[in-house]
């Protein structure tokens, strides 16, 4: 999963204005991955996007590799910092 997150990193350094400030935690359970993505301040909205769209994107990638991988449950979380 170590590439999922190295995809994530790029897409979401991408769209932020603070690309040094994008830090993503992967915590790891019995059947569940947990993307804690940290972006800089006034970043969350750019993440998100115009109604969701962004976020809704980056989850729709997120389950469809990780479904494939292993079929474990993936969660997209996005933390301001």
């Amino acid at each position: 999963m170590e590439e999922m997150k190295n995809l994530l990193e790029g897409i979401i350094k991408a769209i932020v204005d603070s690309p040094d400030d994008v830090n993503i935690n992967l915590t790891e359970s019995e059947n569940t991955l947990i993307y804690e993505v940290k972006v800089g301040e006034g970043d969350v909205g750019k993440v998100i996007g115009k109604k969701g769209k962004n976020v809704g994107s980056l989850r729709t990638l997120l389950s469809a590799a990780t479904a494939k991988a292993g079929g474990k449950r993936a969660i997209l979380e996005i933390i301001e910092w």
